[in-house]
Order: structure tokens, then sequence, then C-alpha cells
């Protein structure tokens, strides 16, 4: 297993970092048109150099992340070995896991040779039926390739507490007819069928988010069990599915739901791993 990321830890973010680190205004403000940075930058409340600073750090830290791992021969031999190719467009599905400035698909970027494409569409807090209402953009971008991640949000129960379980914000029969929806209609663009790729949601540290302060107050909580579940469903399509669960495990943010940059290294890891044993599998077949 590659060695352990040395960069600047999570924990020393302030909540402005998070905030740039986990919102993209100018995705959930469409409406809007096209904000202009020094605008995005006033809803943050900081001033334009200040923002791109931020954002520059934030980069710096998966690239960096991404060189560490290329560092082990092993890993780079299979990352050498990944589909994607350059004057492809990959375009990611997902919630705040993917949305992540610090996400497995920002250092996804940084394995990849020039000239291939990312285009990445997750918004914090998403559900799998906000996820449909993308149907048109990606309709727009025609992507060659497409990595979803979705169902953690779908998972999130109202009402949680220590006498209650609480109500999904989204039926686990919906979830499914949701991410049904999602790989028939966006798919149906794509060049091959094998060009869709599932992700589980990522593990949930119970104990950390039962105790999260924030959580605790708006009522709300995610359990183990609901996201095995989608997780399970996943794994049953007949299409590739990266199992974040088991990398992910114990790499969380103080809410026990979010990834710290180790987390989405180990999810980044696990895509890789997937793909390579997928290339390995097809070549013996053949």
């Amino acid at each position: 297993m590659p060695e352990t990321t040395t960069a600047k830890p999570d924990s020393a973010e302030s909540p402005t970092d998070k905030l740039v680190r986990f919102q993209q205004p100018e995705k959930t403000l469409r409406y809007l048109g096209e904000l202009p940075e020094s605008r995005v930058a006033e809803l943050f409340g900081l001033d334009p150099e200040t923002y791109r600073k931020l954002l520059r750090d934030l980069d710096d830290r998966t690239r960096e992340t991404a060189a560490e791992l290329l560092r082990d021969p092993v890993f780079a031999e299979r990352a050498d070995r990944l589909p994607f190719r350059p004057g492809q467009r990959i375009v990611a599905l997902g919630e705040s896991t993917t949305a992540d400035r610090l996400s497995w698909f920002s250092i996804l970027r940084h394995l990849l040779p020039d000239g291939v494409e990312l285009v990445n569409l997750a918004v914090s807090g998403s559900t799998t039926t906000q996820a449909l209402a993308q149907l048109p953009q990606l309709a727009f971008l025609r992507p060659d390739w497409i990595l979803c991640m979705l169902g953690a949000n779908d998972a999130q129960r109202l009402g949680r507490s220590a006498e209650a379980a609480g109500t999904r914000l989204v039926s686990e029969a919906e979830t499914t007819r949701n991410l049904l929806a999602l790989r028939e209609l966006a798919g149906r663009g794509l060049p091959g069928e094998d060009r869709w790729i599932w992700f589980t949601p990522s593990s949930v540290d119970q104990e950390r988010a039962d105790a999260f302060p924030h959580f605790r107050r708006a009522g709300i909580g995610w359990t183990g069990e609901d996201i095995d579940a989608v997780a399970g469903f996943l794994l049953g399509q007949p299409e590739v599915t990266v199992d974040t669960r088991p990398a992910t495990a114990g790499l969380h943010l103080d809410d026990g739901i979010h990834l710290t940059l180790d987390g989405q290294r180990a999810v980044t890891v696990a895509l890789v791993d997937t793909l390579a044993r997928r290339a390995d599998a097809e070549a013996t077949a053949s």
C-alpha cells in the first residue's frame, strides 16, 4: 500500500477553508448565469486573491497526493493502465465526497495524461433525485465516461435520535429507481456499455456521526446498515462498481461522514485497483 500522505492535516482547516473545500456556489446557482470569480469569493466573505490562493492550495494538495501515490511502482504501473485516454471527457456525478476539492476525482485528474478532460458535476448534499435534474447538462457534455457516486444523502435519516431510527430522506425503493434511471438515461450517449462506473458510498463512522453536535441538533443521522444497503444494490449491477467502504474505514473528518484527504486517497487507490483487476480479468478471458 502506498505510504500515507504528510500533507496539511484536515484538522488545521478553518470553517471558511471547509466551506470553500466542499461548496461550489457556481454549481448550485446556475440560474444566475456564469458567476465571476470575484462574486463567488464575496459569497465566502473573501477577497478574490485570498479565494484564488485557497483554490491553489487545495489543488496543490491533490497534486502532491497523486505524486506520492505514483512513487509506488506497483501503483504507478496500475495507474498507467487506466482506460481514460487523451481526447476523452470523464464526467463525475456525486455528492460532497466527490464535490470535495480534495476528492478522489481531483486526485485522479493528476494521475492522467494531458488531454483527458474531467468535468465534476457533483454537488454537496445532492440526492439521487436531485442528480436526475442534471440529465440535460449531461446530454450537452456528451461524456465518454461517467463515474457515479451517489446514494449517501438518500440514506440520511430525519428525526433520528437515541430513541428513534428516523425516516430516510429518500426511500430505498426510490433510490433504486433513481439510480437505474440515471444509468439508463445518462448512459444512452456513452460510446460503450463499459464506460459507466459505479462507486458505493464510503463508510460511516457510526459513533462519530451519532455524536456530532450539528447532526444531533438538526436531528439527522446516518447508519452503516443504510449505506450497506445502497452498496449491496450497486455491487449487484452488471457495470463495474468500486466498493469504497473497506478502504475508507476510519478515515473520516470529525462528523464521521466526510472523508479526510487520506480517505479520498484511499478511494483513488480503490478505483485504480478495481480497474486494474478488470483489465487483468479481460486479458485472461481473451
